[in-house]
């Protein structure tokens, strides 16, 4: 058996409340790395396109506001 395998019977045998303490953890972790992603790719320049683009619809009166 894998571990995988074995991760996915200990998730089975949680009891409601650890499953959802669980999920909230790993959508917390998926969050933090989706920070870190951000981070990095703006850093990189990677996002200075869409900044570009923003800018250029602000000014054209284009940008939706939220």
């Amino acid at each position: 058996m894998s571990k995988v395998d074995e991760i996915k019977q200990a998730i089975d045998a949680l009891t409601e409340e650890d499953y959802v303490q669980l999920r909230l953890w790993f959508s917390e972790k998926d969050w933090q790395k989706w920070d870190k992603q951000l981070e990095a790719d703006s850093e990189s320049g990677k996002l200075d396109s869409l900044i570009k683009e923003a800018h250029n619809e602000k000014a054209k009166g284009k940008l939706k506001g939220i």
